[in-house]
């Protein structure tokens, strides 16, 4: 069984936490991960910057933006995975653009990660139909699914996502919201029909109330860009921010 398929089977819901790498720093980004992990997130995704990316909002480009400007590229993601894998077991997602995978070498990128110990990828513009063309060594390769996803579009998902289900709680970009989209209780029932793998949901997510709305309808919760905020804005709230979350989905 995968790290992140244990992480689903003890945990009644699992609480998924994104970080950028580099962002404020390699270093602190390292430590911010087993930070995050004492203050009970279940898995960790871990963003590479990439200055064109189509889904993020203007809180996680920042942090992007951040950590390009220090310099991180893909090849100290996964040094950085490395690292943590040595003190850590707790899942690792990389999240990042496909041109990252390409511009490194995707086969070359894929065999690093595993060997890193990174446990999957998500890959927001990688056409799902594509899947295949990547061999995944042993990685978990996540899609995902928004609120206005085609009955075509959500089976071929169903099919090919593994670890998780990615259900992108609004329309859009990433970033806090104040609702969550209505519709993304239809495309769960959806997923939940065609697949036993689990689901989470992600984007817009930002406070402990909402995590326990969006726990209800799925295995899952993703939080990130309330989290960078506070990172960026109030460094030493980080462990109780994310302790709140998930005593909000226990």
């Amino acid at each position: 069984m995968t790290r992140i398929a244990q992480a689903f089977k003890k945990n009644k819901k699992a609480l998924i936490v994104f970080i950028m790498a580099g962002d404020p720093s390699l270093a602190r980004t390292e430590q911010l991960v087993y930070q995050i992990e004492a203050a009970g997130a279940d898995i960790i995704e871990l963003g590479i910057p990439f200055s064109d990316s189509i889904a993020d909002g203007i809180t996680i480009q920042a942090a992007a933006n951040r950590s390009l400007k220090k310099g991180t590229d893909a090849a100290d993601a996964i040094k950085l995975a490395k690292k943590i894998r040595k003190r850590s077991q707790i899942p690792l997602i990389f999240m990042t653009s496909f041109n990252i995978l390409m511009s490194y070498g995707t086969a070359k990128f894929v065999k690093d990660a595993a060997s890193a110990g990174i446990d999957g990828l998500i890959i927001p513009d990688l056409p799902v139909d594509e899947a295949d063309t990547i061999k995944k060594n042993g990685l978990d390769l996540i899609f995902l699914v928004s609120p206005n996803s085609s009955d075509e579009h959500i089976r071929l998902i169903a099919k090919k996502s593994s670890g998780f289900v990615y259900a992108v709680s609004i329309a859009g970009i990433t970033g806090a919201r104040k609702n969550l989209h209505l519709q993304i209780n239809t495309a769960v029932r959806k997923i939940k029909k065609l697949t036993k793998t689990p689901i989470a949901i992600g984007f817009g997510i930002s406070n402990p109330k909402q995590a326990a709305e969006a726990s209800k309808l799925a295995d899952g919760v993703i939080v990130g860009s309330a989290v960078i905020d506070v990172i960026a804005k109030k460094p030493k709230q980080v462990g109780k921010f994310v302790s709140s979350l998930k005593k909000a989905i226990s």
